[in-house]
């Protein structure tokens, strides 16, 4: 029974590394976005619904290990709102940061807006890029990053990943719309953390949605966007208590 992590942007799979070290399990996969410290696959545009169509087979690969544990940060966390909204049937429950992309009133914070405006979007990368990673450090850290960590991340972005994060916002200018309708009710366990100091996404909306689709409520009181960074072991706690609650839970077998 395999959990399953998500990453974000502008992130990769090591964005979990601290908070999978503290876990009392062994079975963690941490999956690395197409883009992001991994190939995009030849004819792969980065749409936010190609990459929903790239987890359900990803998943789907890692189903003969038993029913999957999905988690999910930023847009990791915005591809199981979708995933669990189409196909429960993969997962024996769901962690996400980012419900508000489920809700239809969700508004896009200030950041992923110049992204999706085309020239300005471009040229915040190309400035980006221009800075070196102990600059970039600097910026994760105002955010709550712990230097050791934000200096990993200041090496991380590169012209494919700045790309790549264009590409996926401009196909999500709309997501709340498109994917708020179908996040009701979901038919496996779900939990919505919500950090209290988030910058970019509303915890209201992610409270909103999270009762929607039926799902329990984290509060991480005094933690921000990087929570699995700021406190990996509270972050493993919350998990591993939503996870001991489940019992002999199982995922739903599609029709």
């Amino acid at each position: 029974m395999p959990a399953v992590f998500v990453h974000g942007v502008p992130e990769t799979a090591r964005v979990w590394d601290p908070l999978t070290a503290q876990l009392s399990r062994s079975d963690t996969v941490a999956l690395s976005l197409p883009g992001f410290e991994a190939p995009r696959p030849d004819g792969f545009g980065a749409t936010k619904e190609e990459y929903v169509d790239w987890l359900v087979g990803e998943l789907e690969d890692l189903r003969s290990a038993g029913p999957v544990d999905l988690v999910g940060h930023d847009w990791g966390g915005g591809f199981v709102v979708r995933l669990v909204s189409l196909r429960p049937d993969l997962v024996r429950s769901w962690v996400t940061d980012a419900a508000g992309v489920g809700g239809v009133d969700f508004e896009w914070h200030e950041m992923a807006k110049l992204w999706q405006t085309p020239e300005a979007g471009e040229a915040f990368f190309a400035q980006n890029l221009a800075m070196s990673p102990e600059q970039r450090a600097r910026v994760f850290e105002s955010f709550g990053i712990p230097p050791e960590h934000a200096i990993e991340m200041g090496g991380w972005p590169n012209e494919e990943m700045a790309d790549t994060i264009l590409r996926l916002y401009r196909s999500a200018i709309d997501v709340g719309s498109e994917w708020g309708p179908d996040f009701s009710d979901v038919a496996t366990p779900g939990l919505v953390l919500v950090p209290s100091d988030d910058a970019f996404l509303g915890a209201d909306g992610a409270r909103r949605a999270a009762a929607r689709a039926g799902a329990e409520v984290a509060e991480l009181d005094g933690l921000g966007h990087w929570w699995m960074l700021q406190d990996p072991r509270r972050g493993a706690g919350v998990l591993e208590g939503f996870w001991s609650s489940l019992g002999g839970t199982s995922a739903p077998q599609p029709d």
